[in-house]
């Protein structure tokens, strides 16, 4: 059974039809160098951090009957896809998770590698590869736990072939994270207009409206692809503070949470994360890079 779940994995996800984009590689090996600069072309994500690594963790720790201590999400497998510089991959590592990271451009990863070093805690809880999606399919079939693409879906090639690869890495009730951009006229002119040709936020050039993701689109890919969407969640960045909030509309950005059904006839496995022992977690843990 399982060599038959590789060699399908191995059709859907072929890597002689690859979901990366050469010219979106382009962009960011320019800035390979810079991901770790907080003032610099990526401060809104450093800054994204602030919301994006808490709705992760308290999502993951509702899922489980348990309360964490020290470490609250030790115990699991966290991928990592297109990681660029570590910028989440390394507070999840800190909340106690295994990352794998993953991109495309080898200068991002050596970047990341670099910057982990500085900490021998990440050193050990974090790999990074050199890898896209498709090409860690047959050697991960349902290895992962979580599965986070972050800033990640509007610069792929092939989205559904992206969603397909995703879930043949993710065990079975596991749970996928996407932040991403709504293609609405409001997300032209803040996203690209203001964003990249006016403050400079972005690099220009850094975005196309036409690969962003309206979510009715992204939540349609999702369920054919078996998931089951258990939130859409609006996200808006005030550049005069350099701050990302939760908001209600979806009409910028926004987070989506996914998960993978059991398999039938499939008894639910014991919680995934451990009960551990340990020291009291801090209020903001994994808030900050």
């Amino acid at each position: 059974q399982l060599s038959l779940l590789r060699v399908t994995a191995r059709r859907l996800c072929s890597t002689s039809h690859s979901s990366v984009d050469p010219a979106e590689m382009k962009k960011f090996q320019l800035l390979a160098h810079k991901w770790w600069d907080e003032e610099g072309e990526y401060s809104a994500l450093h800054s994204m951090n602030d919301i994006r690594v808490p709705f992760i963790r308290d999502t993951l720790l509702s899922m489980s009957s348990n309360y964490h201590l020290g470490s609250p999400l030790a115990g699991l497998k966290i991928l990592d896809v297109g990681c660029g510089g570590g910028l989440l991959s390394e507070p999840l590592g800190r909340l106690g998770a295994s990352v794998t990271g993953i991109d495309p451009l080898e200068d991002n990863i050596r970047t990341a590698d670099q910057h982990k070093s500085f900490d021998p805690v990440l050193a050990k809880r974090i790999q990074y590869k050199p890898s896209s999606l498709e090409e860690i399919v047959e050697e991960s079939m349902e290895t992962f736990d979580v599965i986070v693409a972050s800033e990640v879906v509007e610069h792929v090639a092939d989205l559904e072939m992206f969603i397909k690869c995703c879930s043949q890495v993710l065990k079975p009730e596991g749970s996928l994270f996407i932040t991403t951009i709504n293609k609405t006229q409001l997300s032209y002119v803040l996203g690209i207009v203001v964003a990249e040709k006016l403050l400079g936020i972005v690099p220009d050039g850094t975005h196309e409206w036409e690969r962003f993701v309206p979510p009715e689109e992204l939540e349609n890919l999702l369920d054919s692809n078996g998931f089951s969407v258990k939130a859409v969640q609006g996200m808006l960045y005030n550049p005069l503070w350099g701050s990302w909030s939760w908001v209600g509309s979806r009409s910028i950005n926004y987070a989506v949470h996914a998960i993978k059904p059991r398999a039938q006839g499939q008894h639910s496995p014991a919680e995934a994360l451990p009960e551990l022992g340990g020291e009291q977690p801090s209020a903001t843990a994994g808030t900050a890079v």
